[in-house]
């Protein structure tokens, strides 16, 4: 369902409905008349649309997590904040960037348009910048040719399933996240669509090597076992952001995550 579209639709409808009113057949009906139930409906609705509608293009839109690709930072469940406007100002709907504010930055947490299925939101981390080669090899993340600051942690428990994954927080610029891995996971990619630019990454049995190319960004989950990312269907053109997750505003099985973001 593309959602911003029919709140566009609704906008457009119920705009004309009040400005046609407002305008034309306001003045010929006799005074003290009642509004017709369709004037009356469509003039109320158009200010909450509206304002619904700049809230959702321009400020921030919520999500929900609907998997456990983010964990540890963010659970299935999570109700989360997308600032729309760090990344630039975009025209709802056809998501055209008409204002450049800044640019993604390795660390952040980024929601983006599926490049397989646009109509699908995803979210995952950003780990590689236009221009940067990214190797993740044997589970271990190394940016042009530098290893990302890693510590190991104490180990992390999966309460729904009772087992423990290994558990690192890893260091982007000033930023701070923690990521787990299965050690009896392979390293390997086993599956590797053909994407745009897959010339751009080399496959072997230790995992991948992209240089990620201009206008694009290479995305992995904090889960990195459990996620499908940018390893296995490439990189995420700046088009398809949709913006930078912040702020968990609800979780109905977990209160205490309200406001974190770790």
């Amino acid at each position: 369902m593309n959602f911003p579209l029919i709140l566009a639709i609704l906008l457009l409808v119920s705009g004309a409905i009040w400005m046609v009113d407002a305008v034309f057949l306001r003045k010929r009906r006799p005074a003290g008349a009642k509004d017709p139930w369709w004037v009356e409906y469509g003039a109320s609705f158009f200010p909450v649309i509206l304002l619904v509608f700049v809230l959702r293009s321009f400020v921030a839109e919520p999500f929900k997590i609907p998997s456990g690709s983010m964990i540890p930072t963010l659970q299935i469940g999570d109700f989360i904040l997308v600032n729309k406007y760090t990344y630039g100002i975009r025209l709802p709907v056809i998501n055209k960037k008409i204002i450049d504010i800044s640019q993604p930055q390795r660390g952040d947490v980024m929601v983006f348009r599926y490049p397989e299925d646009p109509s699908v939101d995803y979210i995952k981390r950003v780990v590689g910048v236009p221009g940067d080669r990214v190797a993740y090899q044997n589970k271990k993340l190394t940016v042009n040719g530098k290893p990302v600051e890693t510590r190991k942690v104490e180990d992390y428990l999966h309460t729904e399933r009772l087992y423990y994954s290994k558990q690192f927080v890893e260091k982007a610029g000033d930023v701070e996240y923690r990521t787990i891995n299965d050690e009896d996971a392979p390293s390997f990619i086993p599956d590797a669509a053909q994407f745009p630019f897959r010339e751009n990454c080399l496959y072997n049995n230790s995992g991948v090597v992209c240089t990620v190319p201009e206008g694009h960004y290479f995305m992995m989950g904090d889960n990195r076992d459990n996620s499908r990312d940018s390893r296995y269907w490439g990189f995420v053109p700046d088009e398809n952001i949709v913006g930078k997750a912040f702020f968990i505003w609800l979780n109905f099985s977990d209160l205490k995550r309200i406001g974190s973001f770790n």
